[in-house]
């Protein structure tokens, strides 16, 4: 049998998967676990106006930067997208993304649920993975523990997250994160990923 060189199963097209989902389902908490299992993807580094939380570090967690140099960069259209989220600002450096996909890498942003359906209109292949909890009950007291936010603060977010449960259908997968079983999440994020790379007409990134 002839080999068709056009059925080149070894060397998928890269992925942009998307993480997303409201605040306190843990989207930050599987990110760092993909990256401490040594994961094979290029994970997009956002950038933000708001404050450096304690252990969080510039340039791994987050690109923290002043509202002025925020602004700039959405001048200088050097964004994929950006929003305001909670008051501060967030934007997914466009060069880095594409840079990593040149690679041949896949590629993981974590988003917000705004920003995840702007990725979608500019980028229908995205895989987009809509992470959640067992139930509204165990999200809420996940934001309540982190005691970051002021009362009125923490009010909006479980008001906001709550509206942004409904938004699952925008998705291509959803996947619940359940208190300790983080491992189990990033498995079956890790089979998404792999079962995407196994389609008969792979996803074609045009970023």
């Amino acid at each position: 049998m002839i080999a068709d060189p056009d059925f080149d199963i070894f060397h998928p097209e890269p992925l942009l998967i998307v993480i997303s989902g409201p605040s306190g389902v843990g989207k930050d908490t599987v990110l760092q676990r993909m990256k401490e299992r040594g994961l094979p993807f290029h994970f997009v580094v956002t950038a933000t106006t708001r404050p450096k939380r304690p252990k969080e570090v510039n340039g791994v967690d987050y690109f923290f930067v002043s509202s002025d140099e925020f602004a700039r960069m959405i001048e200088a259209d050097e964004l994929l997208e950006h929003a305001i989220v909670y008051n501060d600002y967030k934007g997914i450096p466009k060069q880095q993304v594409r840079d990593a996909l040149a690679s041949g890498k896949d590629v993981v942003m974590r988003i917000d649920v705004q920003g995840a359906g702007t990725i979608r209109k500019l980028e229908p292949e995205a895989v987009l993975v809509f992470l959640t909890t067992r139930n509204e009950e165990e999200m809420v007291n996940r934001l309540r523990a982190r005691k970051t936010e002021t009362p009125e603060g923490l009010n909006l977010r479980i008001a906001t997250a709550r509206q942004e449960l409904k938004r699952v259908d925008d998705f291509d997968y959803v996947v619940v994160n359940s208190d300790f079983l983080l491992d189990e999440t990033v498995d079956t994020i890790r089979a998404i990923i792999h079962a995407e790379h196994h389609r008969v007409h792979p996803r074609k990134v045009s970023l």
